[in-house]
């Protein structure tokens, strides 16, 4: 099995941070960036015996910058600053030192001349039992191709010269990687991986800002690694990311996104790869969508929010057979009202305030999901239950939230509630359409990445959306017969209403759940019978829908007199409207989808400004 490695300039805070964040995740080794050694306050020694302590081995320094081709006395010097690095690495207890492409204008061309510098290298390497590993740098001077880098180390025929591929340098400037195939494995002394979201940009900006793990972005790292495979490599895999967004966030979650990603990464090569993993992953288990979504509240704010679900035409169809919990039912859709004064769902209500504390989903094997969950390192959950009670595999998510699995061979959840008789009203409401959740933009990769690695969904593409105080970044994900859909917010401008959510919520966690109806115009008619009112869209918002699309004139009429918003896709048609915000801090949404598949996005910007008249300034205080 390849071990598993991660560069120390991938994740933020200091070296010792950074060794004991990338040990706790459960990785093998790790490349010691210089400029984390040079800013450290201990030796060389004392972070090399840190990796014993940490059983992490140190599989390479770098890097080694403007080394080959130089002139003199720049060439001579460059010998001398080896043999310094050289000493470093003997007491870091390392035998790689990675040297990248010259970029500097004083380096000369040719490859026969960086030949020879290597060849003489690895001279001076082979008397300490050191290797050196040459990449092309994408913006390297003369060497930006892996092809050319592989051409000078076979050229240089040193047993301690070889050549070190990373994905990112091949592939985002579009080489071909099948010729990756005939380099010896023995002659690549390291692979490095890394995705990327498709940019406009330079390579070099590209680069050094928005850099992903293998599974966040739009690289065909998978072709990268079957090329690799078919030489034979044995060495580590090592991910090298340079991204803002993970050197300021936590060191502790990086680094276990960035194992998830090798394990998928290698959970997807093993067919072809045997070798290259141990144990293979569960399945991905099918999920048929929402069991239920469960609200922790006090006991006044339950009282609220039953009377917001008897408007939107729910019943209350059980009571916990011990707790404080109750149980509301419309169409597929169950809800739970929490009120209980211990327990999960309190510890998230006094953090958090009310608002989503846990998402349950149907899965065709929750056995099987759990073993998938932890196998990707999710934290898992476990309570006591009282007698009875169904106990429920779960483990942490969005905000600390919880995720359910609910096996549909197995038990139903509802057998821990007793019956409550309620009215027969014909059931408006479907289903859950989606959940929105809200979190740190730093924190969407992560998000993205734990989704699509657990469960059976795929990523749409990610869409911005104007806040009237910034932007907002959203993506969706989905699964196959779009039963479940999550949709994840975040925004790196700190007075958008998401960020504002954040901030005021403690958190991330749900914004908001839409749900599905036949026809809307009879469920708000229903639903404003019972007393339920909506958010309020300006007349301006009508004038340029019905310029644009053309719609009859009684259809007009409708959507203005029910706060209705509408979007159109091809044949395909949308009609969406809000509740207004609960407490300040969730809310809900009808929605009526006639072929269409997105999410209204064109109509976000109009509901994030009409909800930010209705919500309090920021600097407001809360009475």
């Amino acid at each position: 099995m390849n071990k598993r490695s991660i560069a120390t300039v991938s994740l933020s805070g200091s070296l010792d941070e950074k060794l004991r964040a990338i040990a706790s995740a459960g990785f093998d080794s790790v490349e010691i960036f210089e400029n984390d050694l040079l800013s450290f306050g201990a030796s060389p020694r004392e972070v090399a015996q840190l990796c014993k302590d940490l059983n992490l081995e140190i599989c390479a320094f770098q890097p080694f910058r403007d080394f080959e081709g130089m002139p003199e006395p720049q060439r001579t010097r460059n010998f001398a600053r080896a043999e310094r690095k050289f000493d470093l690495m003997q007491e870091l207890g390392t035998d790689l030192l990675l040297i990248c492409s010259n970029v500097s204008p004083a380096s000369l061309g040719g490859i026969d001349r960086a030949a020879d510098d290597f060849r003489e290298l690895g001279e001076h390497a082979a008397k300490r039992g050191l290797r050196v590993g040459y990449e092309a740098l994408a913006w390297g001077r003369h060497v930006n191709d892996y092809r050319d880098a592989w051409e000078i180390v076979r050229r240089a025929d040193h047993p301690a010269i070889g050549v070190i591929l990373d994905s990112f340098h091949a592939l985002a400037p579009g080489f071909p990687v099948r010729a990756m195939a005939s380099i010896p494995g023995d002659k690549i002394f390291l692979v490095q991986l890394a995705d990327a979201p498709k940019l406009e940009l330079d390579i070099l900006s590209w680069s050094r800002h928005f850099r992903s793990f293998p599974g966040q972005g739009d690289l065909p790292v998978d072709e990268f690694m079957q090329a690799i495979a078919a030489t034979g490599y044995a060495g580590p895999l090592s991910l090298e990311i340079f991204n803002d967004q993970f050197r300021a966030g936590s060191s502790a979650q990086t680094a276990v996104d960035g194992l998830r990603s090798l394990i998928l990464l290698e959970d997807q090569l093993a067919p072809d790869w045997p070798n290259l993993v141990g144990e293979p992953l569960a399945p991905k288990a099918w999920s048929h969508g929402t069991g239920f979504i469960e609200f922790a509240v006090n006991e006044t704010k339950a009282g609220d929010l039953a009377r917001l679900l008897a408007q939107l035409g729910f019943r209350k169809t059980g009571k916990h057979r011990s707790k404080a919990v109750e149980r509301w039912s419309q169409g597929k859709v169950e809800l739970v009202i929490n009120c209980e004064t211990d327990g999960f769902a309190h510890s998230h209500y006094v953090t958090h305030g009310p608002g989503v504390c846990a998402i349950a989903l149907d899965v065709d094997n929750a056995g099987l999901a759990m073993q998938r969950a932890e196998a990707l390192k999710a934290r898992t959950f476990y309570q006591p239950v009282g007698p009875g009670e169904l106990e429920i595999p779960a483990i942490h998510g969005v905000g600390g939230s919880l995720l359910y699995f609910l096996d549909q061979a197995g038990k139903n959840w509802d057998t821990d509630f007793e019956p409550v008789a309620s009215d027969a009203n014909a059931d408006a409401l479907l289903a859950v359409d989606h959940i929105a959740q809200s979190m740190p933009y730093d924190e969407m990769l992560s998000w993205l990445l734990f989704y699509t690695g657990i469960l059976d969904l795929k990523r749409l593409p990610q869409m911005e959306i104007a806040d009237p105080r910034g932007l907002v970044q959203s993506q969706a994900v989905i699964n196959a017969d779009q039963s479940l859909r999550f949709v994840l917010n975040g925004s790196s401008a700190n007075r958008t209403l998401p960020a504002r959510f954040i901030s005021e919520f403690f958190g991330s966690g749900v914004q908001h759940v839409a749900f599905s109806c036949r026809d809307i115009f009879a469920t708000v008619a229903a639903m404003r019978k019972r007393g339920a009112d909506f958010l309020d869209i300006p007349d301006n918002y009508y004038d340029d829908i019905e310029a644009k699309y053309d719609l009859a004139p009684d259809l007009m009429a409708q959507l203005r007199a029910n706060h209705i918003l509408y979007d159109r896709e091809g044949d395909g048609e949308f009609f969406q409207v809000y509740t207004h915000i609960f407490d300040e801090r969730f809310f809900f949404e009808i929605v009526e989808r006639r072929d269409y598949q997105g999410f209204g996005a064109a109509n976000a910007g109009i509901r994030l400004a009409a909800q930010a008249r209705e919500v309090r300034p920021a600097s407001m205080p809360r009475v």
